[in-house]
């Protein structure tokens, strides 16, 4: 009965702080609207993703979004760098092609959303077969380097966390 009203309860936890987040407002009003998206949506969606996905490992969990994190404040001052003191002509924009080795939807799309959070990446396409993410970079003097980080420092880590 309880897995019919919440499908995917940690997607209902998920829901409630992030609406609680973006009124920036704890009231009741609020947290009641919050747990009324937090359960509706979940309902909403769950015909698309009847698997839960399977997560291996919250610690490593805790730790990717640390990464990420810091991560991103990291490629913030780089890009901030580049865009203030580099001239045009010294910045090398590449298309890079990331070999997937991530065989889950959701891990492979945490990955494409990672690679589109950090600054000066984007992740603009995936392959029909799924085994390939298309990524842009603003600058990327060696595109095998970069795409060697991709894979090591998310890839391998989102790897035991979902399968």
């Amino acid at each position: 009965m309880m897995r019919r009203i919440l499908p995917h309860p940690y997607l209902t936890i998920l829901l409630v702080a992030v609406w609680t987040m973006l009124v920036n407002k704890i009231t009741p009003g609020n947290l009641l609207l919050g747990g009324a998206l937090g359960i509706v949506i979940p309902l909403l969606t769950a015909p698309y993703w009847p698997d839960a996905p399977q997560i291996r490992n919250w610690k490593k969990i805790t730790e990717y979004c640390l990464l990420v994190v810091w991560d991103i404040c990291v490629a913030n001052v780089v890009v901030a760098k580049q865009i203030v003191f580099m001239r045009n002509e010294d910045l090398q924009p590449a298309w890079v092609t990331v070999p997937l080795d991530l065989r889950s939807p959701e891990a492979i799309t945490v990955l494409a959303g990672t690679v589109t959070m950090t600054p000066g990446t984007v992740s603009s396409d995936l392959s029909a077969c799924g085994r390939a993410l298309l990524v842009h970079c603003l600058h990327a003097p060696d595109p095998e380097a970069t795409r060697d980080q991709i894979k090591s420092r998310y890839e391998t880590r989102l790897k035991e966390i979902f399968e």
